[in-house]
């Protein structure tokens, strides 16, 4: 039966061809001397003065964040930090049961996996970076995400690939969120002729690529014949609800 295509905005195409590593430890967030938070706005590097005579041409003014807007940041990178250990331990739980019926999925099973684990090292990064804590609920999610991957293999391929539209549905919707947000940001900056900060711009720019690649695994499980488990409309409405839950508690807590 053909599947029914999920709408999307943005696609990558990468593939893999190592078998992925399907157990990994949550590295310590070390704070480094020179790790720091987000202070500003403008850019890092010390402007140097100008030997052309450009007159015309004046710097433009350098403000720092407001706590607000630091507030944002620390909530939001926590957030996303949690969420991708989430799939990777769903991913983790779900591959060895459904490879055992389904060898054909490994090679899909592994691109996935290895896309969500490169989002988890990224956000620890930039956690350790600028000395953000992770939530409090790091033990009770690591639980929570290995029973849903597992119980939902357990169900058969479809319901697996229901947890995974459902889970990236509430994703996409989330990173889109964050990326509005910090384009007003920039917008604001650049009418009232503040320098926005090449941080900012990288991290919209990250933003950006882990929500398409979120996308991209979204369209897979649709492909997948996500919509064909049994009870989908009761199974996608549970999981996008504990995956809202599980985002807010993670941006407070």
């Amino acid at each position: 039966m053909n599947s029914v295509k999920a709408t999307r905005l943005w696609r990558s195409s990468t593939s893999a061809h190592t078998v992925p590593l399907l157990v990994f430890l949550v590295p310590a967030l070390a704070r480094h001397p020179n790790s720091r938070r987000y202070a500003s706005t403008a850019s890092s590097n010390k402007s140097k003065p100008s030997t052309s005579p450009q007159r015309d041409e004046l710097p433009k003014r350098r403000k720092p964040l407001s706590k607000e807007q630091r507030d944002f940041l620390d909530s939001a990178l926590r957030v996303n930090q949690a969420g991708e250990l989430a799939a990777t331990l769903i991913y983790t739980a779900q591959t060895p049961p459904l490879l055992r019926t389904h060898p054909h999925l490994r090679s899909t099973m592994q691109h996935m996996y290895s896309q969500e684990a490169g989002h988890f090292s990224t956000f620890n990064a930039l956690l350790a970076r600028h000395r953000i804590r992770p939530t409090l609920m790091y033990p009770v999610w690591k639980v929570a995400a290995s029973a849903l991957g597992w119980g939902t293999a357990m169900l058969g391929r479809e319901a697996a690939m229901a947890c995974t539209e459902a889970v990236e549905t509430e994703i996409g919707t989330h990173y889109n969120g964050q990326v509005r947000v910090l384009l007003e940001w920039m917008r604001e900056m650049e009418q009232k002729g503040e320098e926005v900060g090449e941080e900012v711009r990288e991290l919209v720019g990250e933003l950006k690529r882990i929500r398409d690649e979120e996308l991209e695994h979204l369209d897979t499980a649709v492909e997948e014949d996500s919509r064909e488990a049994k009870g989908w409309p009761v199974l996608n409405t549970i999981i996008r609800g504990g995956c809202r839950g599980a985002i807010w508690v993670s941006e407070r807590v």
